[in-house]
């Protein structure tokens, strides 16, 4: 897959840019699915978040999109495989919300797209906050809130972890940052909502116009 990892969406000239490159077409011809499962894992997170995010949250599901459809991953063991791959197969981009990202890995493995997404090179995933999270092989402890999470691990698609939403918030600054990076012990980002990871072939690009870095 193509990854497009944000902490806030498409928020910017640059991030938006980026997304129409990966899609090697316009937005407006796009065909996206979105994917809000995280939020039923997180304790502020619920109905309405959701709802937001389906009637056109500006900066991913409001983009203009030729259509936009609902992938719910925990409805899809329940209805066969023959119906739900075809749709994945058929969209040019997943956009997967935020949440709790151990409780969205659960149900990428649960739900069969783990196993998909490996035959899906050309497919765009643009993840927001713990939808970008759950790419990565761990999120530190600081970021579980689903209750019934064995531990911290994701699904290790990339190589390295990310930090959201930097100084959008009083606990999220690059000190509190730096704390989390420390208990990892391998690479991370730290990223503002102005900010993109790129990952295309195992290359990784940073998108920015604004606040990011990287701890060794």
């Amino acid at each position: 897959m193509k990854l497009l990892l944000t902490s806030g969406g498409v928020t910017n000239p640059s991030i938006r840019a980026a997304l129409v490159r990966l899609l090697g077409k316009p937005i407006e011809e796009s065909q996206a699915l979105c994917v809000p499962t995280a939020q039923w894992g997180h304790p502020m997170c619920g109905p309405q978040s959701v709802r937001g995010l389906i009637n056109g949250y500006e900066h991913l599901t409001g983009l203009g999109w030729a259509s936009l459809g609902v992938l719910e991953l925990t409805a899809l063991p329940t209805i066969g495989a023959e119906r739900w791959i075809p749709w994945v197969r058929e969209a040019d981009v997943l956009l997967v919300d935020g949440g709790d990202a151990t409780y969205l890995s659960h149900w990428v493995r649960e739900s069969g797209l783990a196993d998909l997404l490996p035959s899906l090179p050309d497919k765009v995933w643009v993840g927001v906050s713990a939808g970008s999270m759950v790419m990565t092989p761990r999120i530190g402890k600081l970021f579980v809130e689903w209750p019934s999470a064995p531990d911290d691990r994701t699904l290790g698609v990339v190589d390295f972890s990310i930090f959201p939403h930097l100084n959008a918030f009083p606990d999220n600054s690059m000190a509190d940052a730096e704390r989390w990076a420390d208990g990892l012990g391998a690479p991370a980002y730290a990223i503002d909502e102005e900010t993109a990871i790129q990952v295309v072939d195992g290359v990784v690009e940073v998108i920015s116009e604004g606040e990011w870095r990287r701890f060794q």
